[in-house]
């Protein structure tokens, strides 16, 4: 690819850069593209991709040109490491380094296929050829994703090949601020970082807002467990957030911004810190852009973790080199933010959003989606579902589709039982709700949030009352303490929610649940505390009975340590020691070929005589409750 080595003039010189990028791509007939995302790399993407860089480095004939490129996050991270060959898109799952030689041998050299590579419908036995033809994929619609897997993020030209920047220049040489402020407010566009309010409308306010210094800041902190969205696409296509505050700031009349992104993403922060001195080396950030007379310069903030600086007035705090804890709000960051000046927060899905629109149109976007929630939306799929990874759907998809068709189904063919949307403040929809479309109102009506984007697919084993718990220890632990609702009135639903699952819930419980929820959500200063009641609310509002069936002594999905009881078959028992041998407490005795019996006072209820007893004879009973009720192993 070629190099940039001058500083972009005009918008001229930037159409100019494209098509010399065009060419250098078109000329090059046969290609390799690895993901070097994280979690390929987790899996060993980089050997793959050095033996590739080895193979191409062999090549002996001159005339035969073979690029090799890195990508970020394919999203298919079920199945990664993955390979893209070129010609024919030839899409290749689970590659390791000893597959190498005969990829590049068999399909680089010579256009055949290694089929045992290959990506195999579960459902039709068909293998794809194609990510096309993959489940995974076909039944997405990727706008914000589109170039993921397929451009190299630490190369500017490769993002300008797809129409990069592009955007840009149509704001600067074409339109008015109002102007683009209206063409984003036409398109549609509502925040992606979770409280979905109207991106044109927000900008609006900070484009009224009194005031020369105006700032844009872009939220990379993403704390929710299992959410990796806006770090794939950091990782990915990192210029297309630049592209995005850039449109932002000449909207709103801005001249600085930065971007707040945890430091436990440090390929994310690593491929953002390459792309912004390649859009400063170009003209494309700094003084001056494109000969428009617009000014703007991006720096980054690392963030250190803290689940509550994803608020806006936290993370200004954290910015400013102040604890991050939220104020209250009016005003709002668009009117009085980053030291008191007018400064818009958008999350980086938004502004990734924002330069599509304009590379495109707002008709264009808004023509996907539902009638209030235009466009698409991206999710992480975790949990127990078959295929996890990174999801782009058109808003108003239904959680059914998503995790059935995409997703594959539930791990293991088990019954699917609930998911959680949202993230820990969101909520937990029940089986007969997966139809409803996910979009912010029909999230909302269900009792849980849209959030970032995190989707946990929950089986037939999972105990929703300890969900909850777990969800509430999370928020808890996070919360920063500022006001009294949340620091104190997460702790009292944690100790409830503790004590039920630990067999000393009370009758009353869960009405106190539900009181001390709806006293939280009303007082709490910010968001996290707002939402921290909702799984306890949703759990409740959909599965009251499993609270009931603790009350009473029972864990119906048998998960709770407390409510169990391990007890050995004197029928079904041979005598095999395999329990007594694996018990790291000696709670078992028996001799050989007799049977053996469990003490209770010694049991720590761990599992592990239930799990090692030989399946032939499912000796090894595991009790719930004083009815009875259990299975055996």
């Amino acid at each position: 690819m070629c190099t940039v080595r001058t500083r972009l003039e005009n918008a001229d010189d930037l159409q100019r850069l494209r098509q010399q990028a065009i060419a250098e791509r078109d000329s090059i007939p046969r290609s390799v593209r690895v993901c070097l995302g994280t979690g390929c790399m987790a899996k060993g993407a980089e050997k793959v991709f050095e033996q590739f860089r080895k193979e191409a480095e062999q090549i002996g004939d001159e005339s035969l040109v073979v690029g090799l490129k890195c990508t970020g996050c394919h999203g298919f991270c079920e199945r990664g490491p993955l390979v893209v060959v070129d010609p024919g898109n030839v899409f290749y799952t689970d590659v390791e380094e000893k597959d190498v030689p005969e990829i590049w041998q068999e399909t680089v050299l010579e256009g055949r296929l290694v089929e045992r590579l290959l990506y195999k419908d579960e459902q039709t036995g068909q293998l794809c050829k194609t990510p096309e033809e993959v489940p995974f994929y076909r039944e997405q619609h990727q706008i914000v994703l589109a170039h993921n897997g397929v451009i190299d993020p630490t190369r500017i030209e490769e993002y300008l090949v797809v129409g990069g920047y592009a955007g840009l220049a149509k704001a600067l040489t074409t339109m008015r601020p109002e102007d683009v402020i209206e063409e984003v407010t036409r398109s549609g566009l509502r925040g992606r970082g979770g409280g979905g309010f109207p991106t044109g409308r927000k900008w609006g306010f900070a484009r009224d807002a009194e005031g020369e210094l105006k700032y844009v800041i872009a939220n990379a902190d993403e704390g929710d467990p299992g959410a990796f969205m806006n770090r794939s696409l950091l990782e990915a296509d990192p210029h297309a957030l630049l592209e995005g505050m850039l449109i932002t700031g000449y909207a709103i009349g801005a001249t600085e911004g930065y971007v707040y992104c945890r430091a436990e993403y440090p390929l994310a922060l690593k491929r953002l810190r390459i792309a912004l001195q390649q859009a400063e080396d170009c003209g494309l950030l700094g003084d001056n852009i494109l000969g428009s007379g617009m000014n703007f310069h991006v720096k980054i903030k690392e963030g250190a973790g803290a689940f509550v600086c994803g608020e806006e007035t936290a993370l200004i705090a954290s910015i400013e080199g102040r604890r991050g804890m939220p104020r209250p709000r009016p005003p709002f960051p668009a009117v009085s933010g980053l030291w008191g000046k007018p400064t818009i927060i958008n999350n980086v899905e938004t502004l990734a959003c924002v330069a599509q629109i304009f590379q495109n149109s707002a008709e264009w976007f808004a023509q996907l989606g539902t009638e209030k929630s235009k466009g698409t939306k991206t999710f992480s799929l975790v949990g127990k579902v078959k295929c996890t990874g990174l999801v782009e759907v058109p808003m108003g998809t239904t959680l059914r589709k998503m995790i059935f068709e995409i997703g594959g189904g539930v791990l293991g063919d088990k019954q699917f039982k609930a998911v959680q949307t949202g993230g820990p403040s969101g909520g937990c929809i029940p089986a007969e709700l997966l139809d409803i479309p996910v979009d912010y109102d029909s999230l909302q009506e269900a009792g849980s949030i849209m959030g970032s984007g995190g989707i946990v697919v929950m089986d037939e084993e999972t105990c929703m009352v300890d969900c909850a718990r777990y969800f509430l220890d999370f928020a808890q632990k996070e919360s920063c303490g500022e006001c009294v609702p949340c620091r104190l009135g997460t702790r009292q639903l944690l100790d409830i929610l503790t004590g039920i699952t630990e067999g000393r819930g009370k009758s009353d419980d869960i009405d106190l649940l539900i009181e001390l929820s709806e006293g939280i959500k009303a007082g709490a200063l910010c968001g996290l505390g707002q939402t921290a009641p909702n799984p306890v609310l949703t759990t409740i509002r959909y599965f009251r009975d499993e609270y009931e069936a603790h009350i009473e002594g029972r864990c119906p999905a048998k998960v709770c340590k407390a409510l169990l009881t391990y007890e050995i078959s004197a029928e079904l028992c041979q005598g095999c020691q395999a329990c007594k041998k694996a018990c790291p407490v000696e709670a078992i005795s028996g001799e050989r070929k007799e049977v053996h019996s469990i003490d209770q006072s010694k049991c720590v209820k761990c599992s592990i005589c239930f799990e090692r007893c030989p399946p032939k004879f499912h000796a090894v009973e595991r009790l719930t409750g004083q009815s009875g009720n259990g299975e055996s192993h």
